[in-house]
């Protein structure tokens, strides 16, 4: 199709959008691509899992690890908001595949460490920096090619969420992965990060082949730029969104950054493996919940973020006497209900993005919606600042208070503008 046309999206019909001729239907592109996405999450939590095993054989200080944790969100953010606005202007491909070159990067220079240290910090601020482009333009090229008319088989709401279903899919594999094989491979501070260089170069090679789905943007009616900002609801944005997104990654990060630094019984010699563990968990929990999540955005659009809030209260009120007791297992549970709050608030903001966004700004409003999530990363280091005046229980039982009072502001932000039932989209 040469012509303009009208092309309807989850969020309505919108206008001035030139498609070209798509591929033959079938072809299953979003799912090739979608790998790149899994990548990305895995080099994010490779080096979670890693963190007790660069204190004791690097010998590196705790607060050096922990500076070293942050550093990825200090790239990551960038990555988010130059990729989104980089993608729809330039294409999602591209965009894409170059973040996929700066996430290779990034592990061959955090293999290096192992020898230089001083190339951690570039590794690391280059990991967040190439995660952040990938979530940005990845999200978009998925979603886009997971549905009509790329993939007119797949199911309503699922190409909205594939992208996080396989962000959470390497969030969960990568930890596991790089923690068991610190524990027993030689050297660990380099073949952990083998198994990353593989699947990204695999990844690469699977998204090459796929097609440009970006809508070329036609000249407005009315010859104003700012015309396409219009179609942005952004008053229906901020107050759906906005009490939910920096919970999607506050649950995550209590789960396996803090609540693994708390547990002590029977634990000699296994720490590694249980931080591992504990970064398995609690995204493969998000993964679990993803087909309760599909049953309640069938019912309403807001169902599934008011119960995903209620499930990070419920696990931020388990965490806390695992603080106070230092259980593993009572940890690891907490963990597990930490991680489905975060599928089924990140279920929540994705589909509600895809609902929301026009094509043409798919991966710039999707960035920002990652950016406000990604704000959630910084929760274990304002408790760890919080623990030298107050208790560690005391301060996860007020992140379960401030989760309920986070749920009761969205129902009444969102109470009078969602009332009729709204069947989820791809």
């Amino acid at each position: 199709m040469s012509s303009t046309v009208k092309r309807r999206t989850s969020a309505g019909p919108v206008a001035g959008v030139r498609a070209t001729a798509p591929p033959p239907p079938g072809r299953r592109h979003g799912l090739r691509v979608a790998w790149t996405m899994l990548a990305s999450g895995w080099s994010a939590n490779q080096f979670s899992a890693l963190l007790g095993a660069y204190r004791t054989e690097a010998g590196l200080s705790e607060s050096t690890v922990t500076g070293l944790f942050a550093v990825y969100v200090l790239g990551l953010i960038p990555g988010l908001l130059t990729g989104g606005p980089l993608a729809d202007r330039h294409g999602r491909r591209p965009v894409a595949l170059l973040a996929l070159g700066v996430n290779l990067l990034s592990t061959c220079l955090l293999m290096a460490g192992s020898v230089a240290t001083w190339c951690l910090l570039p590794g690391r601020f280059l990991t967040g920096l190439g995660a952040g482009a990938l979530l940005a333009a990845g999200s978009a090229w998925v979603k886009e090619l997971s549905s009509p008319p790329y993939d007119p088989d797949t199911a309503p709401g699922t190409a909205a969420k594939r992208s996080g279903v396989f962000v959470s899919a390497g969030f969960a594999s990568g930890g596991l992965v790089a923690a068991l094989i610190a524990q027993w491979a030689p050297y660990p501070m380099v073949t952990a990060y083998l198994p990353h260089l593989v699947l990204a170069v695999g990844a690469g090679a699977a998204a090459l082949g796929a097609p440009e789905s970006r809508p070329t943007r036609a000249r407005p009616a009315d010859g104003s730029a700012a015309a396409a900002d219009r179609s942005v609801p952004w008053a229906r944005f901020w107050r759906a969104l906005l009490p939910v997104a920096p919970w999607v990654f506050a649950a995550p990060t209590i789960g396996f950054v803090t609540l693994p630094g708390l547990v002590d019984g029977g634990l000699a010699g296994w720490r590694t493996v249980y931080a591992g563990v504990a970064t398995a968990v609690v995204p493969g929990s998000g993964l679990a919940v993803q087909p309760l999540a599909r049953r309640l955005a069938t019912r309403h659009r807001t169902v599934t973020g008011i119960v995903g809030l209620l499930v990070i209260a419920a696990g931020f009120a388990l965490a806390a006497p695992a603080a106070a007791h230092g259980q593993p297992w009572l940890a690891l549970g907490a963990a597990a209900v930490l991680g489905a709050g975060y599928g089924l608030t990140l279920s929540f903001g994705l589909t509600e993005v895809a609902a929301l966004a026009p094509r043409s700004q798919l991966a710039r409003i999707t960035s920002l919606f990652w950016t406000l999530a990604y704000t959630g990363m910084f929760t274990p280091y304002a408790l760890a600042a919080l623990s030298t005046a107050y208790a560690m229980p005391a301060l996860l039982w007020s992140g379960a208070l401030l989760a309920v009072l986070a749920c009761a502001v969205f129902v009444l932000l969102n109470r009078d503008r969602g009332g009729v039932t709204r069947r989820s989209h791809g």
